[in-house]
């Protein structure tokens, strides 16, 4: 934009304002002001009054969804620019039916720029990013103010004046602007399109836990990818001009993140064989935990001592991973122990079968076995075998519960467990053959 340019559009600018002061004088312009200063007032009073009520009607719906107490919110904190704007169309539209449509001119621009100021507002709400959301909010206002000026198609030209040329293919900052926007756009519907159809898929407990985690990852990448292409696309650009650019940056890239595709391809395979899914417990080393949840790059395991541990997909499908959980959820713990050569050792198995099936998590659906599994230097040895069907609840747990419990039946038995005895011969200084 030329200087002249830019100091014509002052010019037009400062010659339409002081046109609209001169027009103050006339009646009809002095009545429009009158009726909005009336009509803002009388929507003050009445939002002062509304919105006490609004919160107190906020706060008996504590069990609704937070997105929608979030919304009821920010409604509740423009209620006086809402009830404006509606008040003011009204009127308005009330106006351009019974007198001339000069008489409501002043009314009219009120009632648009309410409404644009309350759309930049709500649209900014969409934006979590607090950094991101004050961009889109002040390039709203940019845009809204020079819509109002007529000069949104001026700027509209200087931008498109700003091009990059490459052989057959010209970029204009315009066309930037437009795909940053209609981009941001497709992404925000996409965002909120796929939170809800997540949720959905989470709660559908007719699906499998890893068939809910690929349907949702797969879903997001379709959502965001088409919003992408069609975001391109919808502004003019041309993309098949970069097809070889991005099948050298594809490759570049899979020499340099070979490990990052390899956990993204392990990811999918782990989610489509259904071999580990959220909520299992498994060992992968010296690693004991259950599955929180499944990332595209990583599995979140959590232990019992609280510790996450991020394992990548790639480990998960490489080593020996234990599924305590995997077909279902029975597992058998061994527990060993030993009595005194004394005690009758029928009545030990008893005892011990007996202690075992005493501890709330033993599963009773199948039998708890006591064996004699050798005769050792001080003790009978056995094993004590049982099942349990929440391994989530933790293993360590569950065995000193028995343990505590054989301890208190074998004393109520009088049942003894040995410790190991030594024998310790004292040899004579002086053999009887007489040597020294």
């Amino acid at each position: 934009m030329e200087p002249s340019q830019f100091s014509d559009i002052l010019l037009t600018t400062s010659g339409e304002a002081l046109t609209f002061l001169k027009g103050l004088s006339r009646k009809w312009q002095l009545y429009q002001v009158i009726i909005l200063i009336v009509s803002l007032g009388t929507t003050w009073l009445v939002s002062n009054v509304l919105r006490s009520k609004m919160r107190d009607w906020m706060r008996t719906l504590a069990g609704r969804p937070k997105w929608q107490l979030r919304w009821l919110l920010q409604i509740e904190k423009r209620l006086w620019l809402i009830l404006s704007v509606l008040l003011l169309w009204a009127i308005f539209k009330v106006m351009q039916e019974m007198t001339w449509p000069s008489r409501s001119y002043l009314i009219g621009i009120a009632a648009r720029m309410g409404t644009a100021w309350l759309m930049i507002g709500l649209t900014g709400r969409l934006v979590k990013n607090r950094s991101l959301r004050r961009v889109v909010t002040w390039s709203l206002c940019v845009y809204f103010a020079l819509y109002y000026l007529n000069l949104h198609m001026r700027a509209a030209d200087f931008l498109d004046s700003l091009a990059i040329t490459f052989g057959d293919f010209s970029v204009s900052l315009l066309d930037i602007t437009k795909a940053l926007i209609v981009t941001s756009l497709l992404f925000t519907l996409a965002r909120t399109t796929s939170v809800q159809a997540s949720n959905s898929i989470r709660k559908n407990d007719d699906i499998s836990p890893s068939m809910r985690v690929l349907m949702v990852k797969m879903l997001q990448v379709t959502l965001y990818a088409s919003a992408a292409f069609i975001g391109l696309k919808a502004v003019g650009f041309d993309l098949t001009g970069l097809a070889v650019l991005s099948g050298a940056i594809g490759v570049g890239l899979g020499f340099g993140l070979q490990k990052v595709v390899s956990n993204l391809v392990s990811g999918i395979i782990i989610l489509l064989d259904k071999s580990i899914k959220p909520g299992d417990v498994i060992s992968l080393g010296e690693t004991f935990g259950w599955i929180n949840t499944l990332g595209a790059r990583y599995a979140s395991v959590v232990t019992r001592d609280g510790k996450e541990y991020l394992i990548p997909n790639e480990d998960l499908i490489t080593n020996q991973v234990v599924n305590w959980s995997h077909t279902n959820s029975f597992v058998r713990l061994d527990i060993n122990f030993g009595t005194a050569y004394g005690d009758d050792p029928h009545l030990v198995r008893q005892v011990a079968i007996d202690a075992a099936n005493s501890i709330d998590r033993i599963h009773r659906g199948k039998p708890t076995v006591c064996h004699i599994v050798g005769f050792g230097d001080s003790s009978v040895d056995y094993v004590l075998r049982f099942w349990i069907t929440d391994p989530t609840g933790g293993l360590t747990n569950v065995r000193g519960a028995v343990f505590l419990a054989l301890w208190d039946a074998f004393k109520e038995n009088n049942i003894s467990i040995p410790f190991p005895q030594r024998e310790v011969r004292m040899l004579d200084d002086n053999p009887e053959n007489g040597e020294t």
